[in-house]
């Protein structure tokens, strides 16, 4: 048994045979895929000028002699070597991805200019558009963070008011059904005769996309306690508002998270739309000004943007869920 032990102990140490111990292969596969790359980037001519070309080859050229690096030293690196030979399998596929990337679109032209654009013509745009993306970038933010904040603070409240009183529910549901199905930008008009100014209405327009789904899952998530909790409560001299603080909203905060989740994609949907109306800056503005001059490689960039800053947030849900609901972890 403990030679069977020390077998499998030292094949872990190895990655594959022949190769020295402690090597981390998918490394060299990682700079391998992302110094080919490199080297389309550099040695076929673009079928039309993009720019920016040098720039994106001697980055993923630097990372692809980083990762050759790291392939031998990602064993001790700890927690962080852990995590990057975790994500090994997608820095090659991402790596592949760009060189088939270049060939498709600035090499061969079989996604031609201006509707398709080459990973080098982004950074193009990063480069020469950086400041006015910056810009844009806390235009959006200022707007999404207002929007969506008020959104789920009056969504969750009416969320737990419909779960726990019935008198409430018996009127508030049925609007709210009859509100949640119809698309928030469908509202417009109205937000235009409500709202003095359309900074306002953008807000109104993202709140609603985010404190539809928070109030939902609040609701259900309320109304699905266990009611013997609430009679035991009340055994002990529980008052309503004890309960309310203390057994139905900890018992519901699943369902909130759920209905955040939805909530953050929601409100990212809208906001293309919601800075239609009359925002001088802004990710959405840009990718609508963009795309009434043809400059697709700018809507991709601000796309990217976007998709990035909805990755991010996301992930520090999941934190906060992870630390809220440590208590709740065999139960979610």
């Amino acid at each position: 048994m403990t030679d069977a032990t020390e077998t499998l102990d030292g094949a872990a140490a190895v990655d594959a045979p022949g190769l020295l111990p402690g090597l981390w292969r998918d490394g060299l596969l990682i700079a391998l895929a992302w110094g080919v790359a490199a080297v389309v980037t550099v040695s076929l001519p673009d079928v039309v000028p993009w720019g920016g070309g040098d720039l994106f080859a001697a980055i993923t050229g630097v990372g692809a002699l980083t990762f050759v690096v790291l392939a031998f030293a990602a064993h001790r690196l700890g927690r962080a070597g852990e995590i990057l030979i975790h994500y090994g399998p997608w820095l090659i596929a991402i790596g592949v991805w760009l060189a088939l990337w270049e060939l498709i679109t600035a090499k061969t032209g079989w996604l031609p200019k201006p509707f398709f654009s080459p990973p080098h013509g982004l950074l193009n745009v990063y480069v020469n558009d950086g400041q006015r993306l910056l810009i844009c970038i806390g235009y959006t933010l200022r707007l999404w963070a207002l929007g969506f904040l008020s959104g789920i603070v009056v969504g969750y409240a009416v969320g737990v008011a419909l779960g726990w009183s019935k008198r409430f529910a018996y009127w508030g549901m049925p609007l709210l059904k009859l509100i949640g199905p119809v698309p928030a930008t469908a509202w417009i008009p109205c937000t235009f005769y409500f709202f003095p100014t359309t900074f306002g209405a953008s807000i109104f327009i993202v709140a609603l996309a985010s404190g539809i789904p928070v109030a939902i899952l609040t609701a259900s998530g309320v109304g699905s306690v266990n009611r013997a909790y609430y009679d035991v409560g009340r055994i002990l001299g529980a008052d309503s508002r004890y309960l309310i603080r203390r057994v139905a909203i900890p018992a519901a905060m699943p369902h909130v998270f759920v209905g955040l989740f939805m909530a953050l994609y929601y409100s990212f949907a809208v906001l293309v739309v919601a800075e239609m109306l009359g925002a001088k800056y802004g990710l959405g503005w840009y990718i609508q000004f963009q795309t009434a001059y043809s400059g697709y490689a700018n809507v991709y960039a601000a796309l990217l943007i976007m998709a990035v800053l909805c990755a991010g947030i996301i992930r520090l849900l999941f934190v906060a869920r992870d630390r809220l609901l440590k208590w709740q972890q065999g139960f979610i």
